[in-house]
C-alpha cells in the first residue's frame, strides 16, 4: 500500500483558472503528497500564477502542446515513487484520490473508473461505452472505464511507455492498453466525479477516431494477433462463402473468391511476423 507522502500528484491544465486552486487545496487537504505539480500547457487565463499562489510546483509550456504532452512533462519531472494523474477541472474528489493510492503496491496502475450516470452526455457515454467493448475484446480484460484520466501508477512503469504517449488526449487509453498487454497488475476503482468547472476541450466527432486508432496502434504493438486475426477470418469467410456459391450457381470459382483467400492468408502471415517482433521488443524492454 502506498502512502501519499510517496506521490508525485502532476495536474496538465489549460485554461483553469476557475478550477485549479480548489483542486490544489482539496488535495492538499486529502493528504501529505510528496509533491503537487501542474503542468500548464499554455493557458491565457492566468492558471499558472494561480497554481502557484495555491502552493504547487509549476512548469510552464511556452504554447499549448496538448494534454498528453502536459502529463509527459510531469512524469519526467516528477521524483515520488508513484504518480497521481488529476484532471484540473475540478471533476475528482480528494477523497478518491486517496483511495487510488492506497490500493498502489499490490497493483502498478489503478484507475478511477466512473459510474455512468457520471459519465457527462448521452453521446460521450454512448462513444466511451463502444470504445471500452473494442479495448476489453483486444486485450482479454474487461475495461469499465478507458478513457478516465483519473488514475495513480508506478512512476518507473509510466516511464517505461512514456515513448508511446501521443500529445493529445488519448494519454489514458495509451497507459492502461500499456500495462495491461505488457503484464503488468491493473485495478479499476470505481469513484463518483462531480461535473466540470468550465467546458470540455475533448469534441467526440474530432477526438473519438483517434481514441480509436489508438487501440488498434497499440493492439498492434503488443498483441498484433489480436487485430490481424479477425481481418483475417473475415476475408477468409467471405471467400470461402462466395466460392461455394459461385461453384453452386456457376459451376466455377471466381478470381474474387480466389483473391480474397490468398489475402486472409498473407494476413495471417504478416499477423504472425507482427507478432514475433512484438515479443522480440518486449524481450528488449525488459
Amino acid at each position: 500500500m502506498a502512502n501519499p507522502s510517496s506521490v508525485s500528484v502532476v495536474i496538465p491544465a489549460m485554461n483553469e483558472a476557475g478550477a485549479i486552486a480548489g483542486v490544489i487545496t482539496g488535495l492538499q487537504q486529502g493528504g501529505a503528497w510528496h509533491e503537487i505539480i501542474v503542468v500548464d500547457d499554455g493557458s491565457t487565463d492566468g492558471t499558472a500564477d494561480i497554481a502557484q499562489a495555491a502552493g504547487a510546483r509549476v512548469i510552464r509550456h511556452p504554447y499549448n502542446k496538448g494534454n498528453g504532452a502536459a502529463v509527459k512533462t510531469g512524469i519526467r519531472a516528477a521524483t515520488g515513487e508513484y504518480l497521481l494523474i488529476v484532471d484540473a477541472d475540478g471533476q475528482h474528489q480528494p477523497a478518491d484520490a486517496v483511495r487510488l493510492v492506497s490500493r498502489l503496491g499490490e497493483y502498478d496502475l489503478v484507475v478511477g473508473a466512473r459510474t455512468t450516470a457520471t459519465q457527462a452526455t448521452l453521446m460521450r457515454r454512448v462513444g466511451n461505452a463502444a470504445l471500452n467493448w473494442l479495448a476489453s475484446y483486444l486485450t482479454e480484460h474487461r475495461i469499465p472505464d478507458l478513457t478516465s484520466g483519473f488514475r495513480a501508477a508506478r512512476l518507473e512503469c509510466l516511464r517505461e511507455f512514456i515513448a508511446l504517449l501521443p500529445n493529445g488526449f488519448s494519454t489514458p487509453t495509451t497507459t492502461t492498453l500499456c500495462f495491461l498487454r505488457a503484464g503488468y497488475s491493473v485495478a479499476f476503482e470505481p469513484i463518483e466525479a462531480k461535473v466540470r468547472i468550465g467546458t470540455s476541450k475533448i469534441r467526440l466527432s474530432k477526438d473519438g477516431p483517434k481514441f480509436f486508432l489508438i487501440i488498434l496502434r497499440v493492439m498492434t504493438i503488443f498483441s498484433p494477433l489480436r487485430v490481424f486475426l479477425p481481418v483475417a477470418g473475415t476475408s477468409f469467410t467471405i471467400g470461402t462463402l462466395y466460392a461455394i456459391w459461385t461453384i453452386a450457381t456457376e459451376r466455377h470459382v471466381t478470381n474474387s473468391s480466389v483473391l480474397l483467400i490468398v489475402l486472409a492468408v498473407i494476413i495471417v502471415m504478416v499477423g504472425l511476423v507482427s507478432e514475433q517482433v512484438s515479443a522480440m521488443r518486449s524481450d528488449g524492454r525488459r
